[in-house]
């Protein structure tokens, strides 16, 4: 069985969860292939999906967006994921989009995995954003759930 494990990041910490759920994917004894969402062309020749995509002011990427558009994905199993609140129960975090998204692909379950923050990445506009709200600096990711989500979608899938 193959996973297309297709992410939309924009600095770099959703892609490395992504990249993370795929490893573990792999170890189970499937076969993932981690691609931009942007990058993904044709879906031919996958058996399942996991699509994950950061969350700026409330919205998934447009590259994610795109990518469900385009493909819809209806027919295979799929996951989301979306990835960007900064620590513990993040008040500010709702991505808007999940609802509708859940309904195009058909998809089997969404998490919500914490993010990480660093200000020398941002750009001004993005320093600004970050400052206006007070969001936290750090590394808030949360490595054991994202593995283990990643194991449940392997023992759903029925790995070898």
């Amino acid at each position: 069985m193959k996973v297309l494990v297709a992410v939309a990041s924009r600095h770099g910490s959703t892609r490395e969860i992504a990249g993370a759920i795929a490893d573990e994917l792999r170890a189970a004894g499937l076969g993932a292939d981690c691609r931009e969402a942007r990058e993904v062309g044709d879906i031919a020749g996958y058996d399942a999906a996991v699509l994950g995509s950061a969350v700026y002011m409330g919205s998934w990427q447009p590259d994610a967006l795109r990518l469900v558009k385009r493909h819809r994905l209806v027919g295979m199993p799929v996951w989301l994921f979306s990835s960007g609140p900064l620590g513990p129960d993040d008040p500010r975090f709702h991505p808007r989009q999940v609802p509708d998204l859940m309904q195009a692909t058909r998809a089997r379950d969404h998490r919500i995995f914490p993010g990480r923050l660093e200000a020398r990445t941002l750009s001004l506009g993005e320093r600004l954003a970050v400052r206006a709200v007070r969001a936290p600096e750090g590394d808030f990711r949360e490595w054991a759930a994202i593995r283990g989500w990643a194991r449940e979608i392997a023992a759903a899938l029925g790995t070898p």
